[in-house]
């Protein structure tokens, strides 16, 4: 895919989440670009609630290890065919971040820290597909697993809120149907 440089809106409403990567890699330099314009995200009182654990290149190598023992838990059991099927959807992406938050024990910040990553997520993904990388948001159980979260040196008052997966794609896969906006609005002072 060649760069976009689409407006905002055709990037929001153009945008697909990929889960079918062509394997080929994600620059370093590239993904360290999105995140540091994603970063401008809104955050209130500007607490930038947020932090990446990064993987494309040499170490997407050692993460799939990592991914291999908490996603396929009996991996082990399986022959090289097999856990190679099993695996691919963790090792076509070129490059992965995870987002990881401050679990503060306030409600209301934790609520305002956890919608603030969420937006940022959204910024990574718009300026990803501007570039014509592809992203899909994955929240696997094993992003709460005491040892996972050891690996990824996610510290105790933090959680991993998204596992992104960024990749190049050769199939852009056909857009949802989307319930139209007059099925969700009620107008104030209006009955239904």
């Amino acid at each position: 895919m060649t760069n976009q440089s689409l407006s905002v809106r055709d990037a929001i409403i153009q945008r697909r989440s990929i889960k079918a990567y062509n394997g080929q890699p994600v620059e370093r330099e590239e993904l360290l670009t999105i995140l540091e314009d994603a970063v401008w995200a809104p955050n209130h009182q500007l607490r930038e609630p947020w932090r990446f654990v990064v993987a494309c290149g040499k170490e997407l190598f050692d993460l799939y290890e990592v991914l291999k023992e908490f996603a396929i838990p009996k991996w082990k059991d399986l022959t090289a065919e097999d856990l190679e099927k099993q695996m691919k959807k963790f090792t076509t992406p070129g490059g992965y971040v995870f987002v990881i938050v401050p679990e503060d024990i306030r409600q209301k910040e934790r609520l305002e820290d956890y919608a603030a990553a969420s937006m940022l997520i959204q910024n990574v993904q718009l300026l990803a597909w501007d570039k014509g990388i592809g992203s899909c948001w994955k929240t696997p159980g094993f992003l709460d697993n005491p040892k996972f979260r050891e690996a990824l040196g996610v510290q105790s008052g933090e959680r991993i809120i998204s596992m992104l997966q960024l990749g190049y794609y050769d199939e852009m896969p056909k857009a949802a149907k989307r319930t139209s906006v007059d099925k969700l609005i009620t107008i104030f002072g209006e009955s239904k």
